[in-house]
């Protein structure tokens, strides 16, 4: 076997940013922003409900899997945390054989200059950018100052080869971001750049959601088993 023999795929659980931002691309206005402006993205720390979901989702990860032989997130504080959450369903004594480790390569996409703008600043900042996104189209746009999806995609690639070459055979949990493991999904599932660019708005991993690929040994490759699972109660309802 020439590659990990289970590779789960985690979305950090819900951010202090992702409240503040409710799924725009830029802050609504300054009040939207006001909690987390100034703070740089590794820094982003998990809300009380974000650390809720990724110690709910730990209990059911080690229920369906038992347990892993090596963890990875971006280093990033969201997916550190979340990373520790999720872990706290393993006993003392299990916890301690899983090999905890951050990776520069799976950190969220750069977001440029853009990083801390309202629509409206954006908007005057750079007033030709909506016809450069609809030319360059979403995949290979680069945000001014930022990271392509496609630049993503060369650095979760370097990311794979390593695992491919170093823990063959392994079970492997990876937290990181959105953007991220949409990367992950090009390059596993062998998308084209017009599924890519369809698919990446369309299919996006919900927080502390659960993708998971397992290797078939008759195509020698990670192959999709599940996508964009929760593992969690909503939000007030009970647990899971």
């Amino acid at each position: 076997m020439d590659r990990p023999s289970l590779l789960v795929l985690v979305r950090h659980a819900e951010s202090e940013r992702n409240v503040a931002k409710k799924d725009s691309v830029f802050f609504t206005d300054d009040e939207a922003r006001r909690l987390v402006k100034g703070v740089a993205d590794p820094d982003i720390s998990l809300t009380d409900e974000g650390r809720r979901q990724a110690r709910e989702t730990g209990v059911a990860l080690r229920r369906m899997f038992q347990s892993f032989d090596w963890v990875y997130h971006s280093g990033f504080r969201r997916t550190r945390e979340t990373a520790e959450h999720l872990l706290e369903a393993w006993p003392d004594a299990e916890r301690a054989a899983i090999q905890v480790r951050h990776h520069l390569f799976i950190r969220e996409r750069d977001q440029g200059y853009a990083y801390d703008m309202t629509t409206e600043e954006a908007r005057k900042a750079f007033p030709w950018l909506q016809e450069y996104w609809r030319t360059a189209g979403s995949f290979f746009a680069c945000p001014p100052g930022g990271e392509s999806l496609a630049q993503v995609c060369e650095r979760v690639y370097l990311f794979l080869n390593t695992l491919f070459r170093d823990r063959p055979g392994k079970r492997i949990l990876v937290v990181s971001h959105a953007a991220t493991l949409r990367a992950f999904r090009f390059l596993l599932e062998r998308w084209t750049y017009e599924e890519a660019s369809e698919r990446f708005h369309r299919e996006t991993a919900p927080n502390c959601s659960v993708t998971t690929y397992q290797f078939d040994p008759l195509a020698r490759r990670l192959v999709l088993r599940e996508l964009n699972a929760m593992h969690y109660a909503p939000a007030g309802g009970a647990s899971l």
